[in-house]
């Protein structure tokens, strides 16, 4: 559409269909998070969505739509907080989550996040050749879902694109709902003595469509990864660690004890030294683009903004300052009122004063580093978990440095909580940021306003943030957190970045964390970064992400192993597309189909969270499966059965689609 066209943007109507997406793949994304460890990007499938509704309606444009899926994008991002807030309930200080208290963490660090990154958007994207993979992405599929003649050979004829959500989201959750019912088992596992000194291992398989997808969106090389870090973790980290602290019992509890107690504080120390040697590169161009940044705003005089493109039109930077600050009183209050309600009130100045500074430093860093890495890598494989890591670290060093001498030693686990709390804010920012830059990406290929598209990112903020404290206490009484006290561990959600980061909190401010664990992480991970940067200089496409051989070490293979093979066939899929006529249609309908794959699972997990915790006042006989028509003894036939329809449904899907590709 031509930028001198009447223009319909910034719209009632859109924004209201934006917040409708948002709250639905919110509690998606926070359901799925805490199950897998990672969460999905939403702006392609919120494009689509947005698309299907607005050609229904007169006056639609490309812009509409984009400012649709700005506001959506949010659910992406700032549902990432459940990597830190669950440490809270981990660690005992909370047993559920306070609505103000979590929605100020949510709001304040996702509108400063929003903030932080309007002065980076020439340097980052307008004066950069970052690739912004998703940001492109999403472009692509505006523009072709906006002009009728692109749209003859594009996903969106006949609504493609939309059949394959729908067709995903169904698939996926019924097949989550038979799971429940225990006619499919949920995984296949298997755990078994290693040699005759008791060391043991194993795996397990979770038959989730949602873990598949994901491996589909991350890609080959990422997968592969996991799968690495997983046999360095279950192949060589659990056996050694049994050796040499030798445990009686099961095989599954053996081994599942040594990676908790072990393997997940090398797999932290891997995160961790990648997570630094990715900040070490990002250096020298973030500092170059904000030079920039600060020359282009110099030459750029007051009363001159219509004489700039459109593209050019940022929130006035005065009132960007303006809402900063009046950001940063809420932040204090919220850092003041946790002090006091801690017991650490006789110092509450200087901790609301060092904490505003921390949040101030701090979220600017990490604005810059994590915008620059969606930039590079793309909102999702964007290694948030490590620069989370890493923050939680500086802070609880900060507290023992600087106030812990002040306080008795029985106010440790009180530190503890006060660094997961302000580590919690930082990274709000930061998970807004990891996405905020990539939404501007698109912005500017599709001849959109950047103001609006700001004003839109905080509009889609405070509609996630009223939606992840309710979801979090919901499924904190539907399973609890793996770790937390009094938990089942058998039916808790893994929070698998929550309990890292809290036992890292804990390990710093307490002095008793292994540091020998991290270290021998950090060890794996500088070799493994020598082998990704001797891949890269082959020029062939294969690679070793360390952060995510990191986490394959540290996530559970309940987890990691079907990403793998959702990465593998994914592959396969993409290569079977590239013989064929419409290569890229065919490839961008099996990215929506694993969209789809993952809201269906996870809206379904949301909503089975909501009857367990109910179940008592519904009248369910089981409270941990209100759903189940089966017994255990039936366990043996639904592996089987749930294992075959598993990969038969994925045959005919995929078949599907490459079908419904080379017909678009």
């Amino acid at each position: 559409m031509s930028s001198a066209s009447p223009r319909v943007e910034f719209t009632l109507r859109g924004v209201v269909i934006g917040i409708v997406i948002t709250v639905v793949f919110t509690a998606a994304n926070v359901f799925f998070g805490l199950k897998a460890g990672l969460t999905f990007a939403t702006s392609i499938p919120a494009a689509v969505i947005s698309m299907a509704i607005l050609r229904s309606l007169k006056n639609s444009t490309m812009q509409e739509n984009n400012i649709v899926q700005t506001v959506a994008s949010a659910a992406g991002t700032l549902s990432s907080i459940i990597f830190v807030l669950p440490g809270l309930i981990i660690i005992g200080w909370w047993n559920g989550f306070p609505f103000w208290m979590s929605f100020g963490i949510c709001a304040t660090g996702g509108i400063l996040g929003v903030m932080y990154t309007i002065p980076l958007r020439r340097a980052l994207v307008t004066d950069s050749d970052l690739p912004y993979p998703e940001g492109v992405a999403c472009a692509e599929v505006l523009k072709v879902g906006s002009s009728s003649e692109e749209a003859a050979g594009s996903v969106e004829s006949g609504g493609a694109g939309l059949k394959a959500v729908v067709a995903g989201a169904v698939v996926s959750a019924a097949f989550y709902v038979i799971v429940q019912t225990r006619l499919f088992a949920a995984a296949v596992s298997s755990y078994f003595r290693v040699g005759d000194k008791g060391a043991a291992t194993g795996f397990d398989f979770s038959l989730s469509f949602a873990l598949f997808a994901v491996g589909h969106l991350v890609g080959l090389w990422v997968g592969v990864a996991m799968l690495v870090g997983a046999l360095i973790g279950w192949g060589w980290a659990v056996p050694h660690f049994l050796l040499l602290h030798p445990v009686d019992g099961a095989a599954d509890a053996v081994a599942q004890g040594a990676w908790s107690h072990y393997v997940r504080f090398v797999g932290a120390g891997t995160i961790g030294v990648a997570a630094i040697w990715t900040l070490a590169k990002l250096v020298k161009p973030v500092i170059g683009g904000l030079a920039g940044a600060m020359a282009a705003s110099r030459v750029r005089k007051a009363g001159q903004l219509a004489t700039l493109p459109r593209t050019e039109h940022d929130m006035p930077i005065g009132m960007v300052g303006l809402i900063t600050l009046l950001c940063l009183i809420p932040v204090g209050w919220l850092l003041g009122h946790f002090s006091n309600i801690s017991g650490l009130g006789e110092h509450t100045t200087l901790l609301v004063v060092g904490g505003v500074v921390f949040v101030v430093i701090l979220s600017f860093l990490v604005s810059a580093v994590c915008g620059y890495m969606a930039g590079l890598i793309g909102s999702s494989n964007s290694p948030l978990s490590g620069v989370g890591i890493l923050v939680v670290i500086i802070a609880a060093l900060l507290l023992v440095i600087g106030v812990k001498s002040l306080y008795p030693a029985d106010m440790g686990k009180a530190l503890v909580a006060f660094a997961l709390f302000i580590t919690a804010i930082v990274f709000a920012v930061a998970s807004i940021a990891n996405n905020n830059l990539q939404d501007l990406k698109t912005g500017q290929l599709v001849d959109a306003t950047p103001s609006l598209q700001q004003w839109a990112l905080v509009i889609g903020v405070v509609a996630g943030a009223l939606v992840i404290p309710p979801v979090l206490d919901l499924l904190n009484q539907a399973y609890g957190f793996l770790g937390a006290p009094g938990v089942d561990p058998s039916r808790a959600l893994p929070a698998p970045q929550a309990g890292l980061i809290s036992a890292l909190a804990q390990g710093v401010i307490t002095g008793n964390i292994d540091w020998s664990l991290i270290t021998i992480g950090g060890a794996i991970g500088v070799g493994i970064i020598v082998l990704d940067e001797a891949l890269a200089r082959t020029g062939k496409s294969m690679r070793l992400p360390p952060l995510a051989v990191g986490l394959g070490i540290y996530l559970p293979t309940s987890t990691t192993l079907m990403v793998v093979v959702g990465a593998l066939v994914g592959a396969w899929f993409d290569k079977r597309a590239d013989r064929g006529p419409k290569a890229e249609a065919t490839k961008q309908l099996g990215v929506l189909l694993a969209s789809g794959l993952i809201v269906g699972e996870s809206l379904l997990g949301v909503i089975v969270a909501a009857l367990v915790a109910f179940s008592d006042k519904l009248g369910f006989a089981d409270r941990n499966a209100p759903l189940a028509l089966v017994g255990e003894n039936f366990h043996y036939a639904a592996i089987w059965i749930g294992g075959l329809v598993f990969v038969g449904v994925t045959w005919a899907m995929y078949r599907w689609i490459g079908r419904m590709g080379r017909a678009v």
